[in-house]
């Protein structure tokens, strides 16, 4: 596949890529999809919203009510462009990795990069010093961009010639006070649409984080297929949600998708369930990115049922949309938020590999216990491990592909996630008849106990629908006679008793919805379950745990 001239002058990243007979098929389908050559996804999504709308547009909100025009917005990211290119020395095609809770500062950060025409690379905010050690060791980092409150751990990685430059800080030589006597006009790099724009990482939740690479068209077309065809968004929406800009589902969610279409999001430092609420009330947001984990315990807090679309406890009648990602939403969890709040979850899968949602259905198209459809401009088909399409209505591998492929940074697992011109995505996956997708499970996490195959997430499903249970997470333990035997670990709700008749009431439960062989074999109650801060499971954990695998 032959690239559009780069206009990188530090060529890492490209010359990282994969071979080109290691991509994917990528599909352009859509009108929409033809982008030009040239193309700078910092200028189309902080400078274009400005030919369409006024400069004191909203753009960015705080809790405090403290509210970023676009046209406050360009300045300081032309201001931030600035300093990376003329104090700093960043050229383009340098790795510059950014740090911080979600605020508008980060954004401003993460688009001049862009607009400098550099690779940017966000982490967490959690992530320590080892962590981002190796983080900046595969991606050879040379710059950082750091609020001023998570720099320690940064300091502490003790990266090679790593340049770190504080924000929100009161040092004479903080970035905010360095932009602000910079000119507020900055002409953006000219790149390539597929010259690499940033560099998000995997979890690395089994061995060495991989490195996925994005380039400039690839995180328009997330807006461009996803938000556009699936969420629909409008220029008033105010959009919110709990996943960090290290997430790429927060990413879009909170910076790409609104500012596509010149509407606003509000940015929450704190985005536990229990700021969500009243965040949601007071500030009127319209639009809601979250996992499935904190619609279940919103659900607690809306003690009451709605009077109209709106529950009685908070004022959520601006609310029109909710998105859930990131780990499986259980059909239980989809009917109890609709009949409380009267709308309707958009499920979705996406996967940092591919920058966002791939499958999903939105409003009459909804099928609440399946993930949806392939999204506009994707196709998908569920396959053997062999490559060959299996019958709707049997498990299988999900394959996907579309105008986003995955590109690992110079790692050998690339030709495990994309095999025949198909990204494999490492779900288990059934298509019925109509074409929704059913999610199973993840490859990995299919229990095989006496020669039966049991997903742990229906066996989750069926814990949940208890009315003690508020979160369950199954896994397979080790079992020298029957292979492996389900094991549960359960947090149930205040005033439950942790107790052997609590278990034998929640097996009989489950041997009430499910057959018996995939009914737990153990209980274990726990007071929290390991989740990232987007609210998914972390199951690798529970399976480190003993001798569960």
């Amino acid at each position: 596949m032959e690239l559009h001239p780069s206009a990188h002058a530090d060529t890492f990243s490209r010359d990282r890529l994969p071979p080109p007979e290691q991509w994917p098929e990528l599909l352009f389908e859509l009108p929409e999809l033809q982008y030009p050559a040239r193309l700078n996804c910092g200028a189309e999504l902080v400078d274009r919203p400005l030919e369409e709308f006024r400069a004191d547009r909203p753009a960015l909100r705080v809790p405090s009510g403290r509210v970023w025009s676009y046209g406050e917005l360009r300045e300081h990211t032309d201001q931030i462009a600035f300093v990376l290119t003329h104090d700093l020395g960043v050229v383009p095609g340098n790795r510059v990795l950014l740090r911080g809770p979600t605020t508008p500062w980060m954004v401003a950060c993460w688009l001049a990069v862009l607009k400098a025409g550099a690779v940017v690379v966000t982490v967490l905010a959690q992530q320590r010093a080892s962590e981002l050690a190796t983080i900046c060791e595969i991606a050879q980092v040379s710059h950082a961009l750091c609020d001023v409150r998570t720099v320690d751990d940064l300091a502490k990685a003790e990266v090679p010639g790593l340049r770190i430059t504080a924000f929100g800080g009161d040092a004479p030589d903080d970035l905010v006070r360095r932009a602000a006597i910079k000119p507020t006009r900055y002409d953006a790099v000219d790149t390539a649409s597929d010259d690499v724009a940033l560099i998000a990482f995997t979890s690395g939740t089994t061995g060495r984080p991989k490195g996925c690479m994005h380039f400039h068209r690839d995180v328009l077309a997330i807006a461009d297929t996803f938000s556009r065809h699936v969420l629909k968004p409008e220029p008033d929406d105010v959009f919110t949600g709990s996943p960090p800009l290290g997430f790429t589902f927060g990413l879009g969610g909170l910076v790409i998708f609104p500012l596509r279409v010149g509407a606003s999001a509000l940015l929450l430092e704190q985005s536990g369930p229990k700021q969500l609420l009243p965040a949601l009330a007071e500030h009127r947001v319209s639009v809601l990115f979250t996992a499935p984990t904190a619609y279940r315990l919103m659900l607690d807090e809306l003690t009451a049922p709605p009077a109209s679309s709106a529950a009685a406890s908070y004022d959520l009648s601006a609310l029109r949309r909710c998105v859930s990602a990131g780990e499986n939403l259980p059909a239980s969890t989809w009917q109890a938020w609709y009949e409380r709040t009267g709308l309707r979850i958009i499920n979705g899968i996406g996967a940092t590999e591919l920058l966002h949602i791939f499958i999903s259905a939105a409003d009459d198209e909804i099928r609440p216990g399946t993930t949806g459809r392939p999204v506009p401009g994707w196709h998908a088909c569920v396959v053997a491990a062999d490559g060959t399409e299996v019958p709707d209505g049997e498990p299988g591998l999900l394959a996907v592909r579309g105008p986003v492929g995955c590109r690992y940074l110079a790692d050998e697992r690339q030709q495990v996630y994309v095999r025949d011109g198909w990204n494999l995505t490492g779900d288990t996956y059934v298509r019925d008849a109509e074409g929704y997708f059913h999610y199973v499970a993840r490859a990995d996490d299919m229990i095989v106990s006496a020669g039966y195959n049991i997903a742990g997430p229906e066996v989750e499903e069926a814990l949940l629908r208890h009315p003690d249970v508020r979160e369950a997470a199954v896994v397979g333990r080790a079992d020298e006679l029957r292979g492996q035997v389900v094991t549960a670990y359960v947090v149930v709700r205040d005033g439950v008793p942790r107790s052997e008749e609590t278990v034998a009431l929640l097996r009989d439960f489950v041997k009430g919805e499910l057959v018996p062989y995939k009914c737990p074999r153990e209980i274990v109650f726990l007071e929290v379950l390991p989740r990232t801060p987007t609210g998914k499971l972390q199951r690798f954990r529970l399976r480190s745990a003993g001798n569960v695998q």
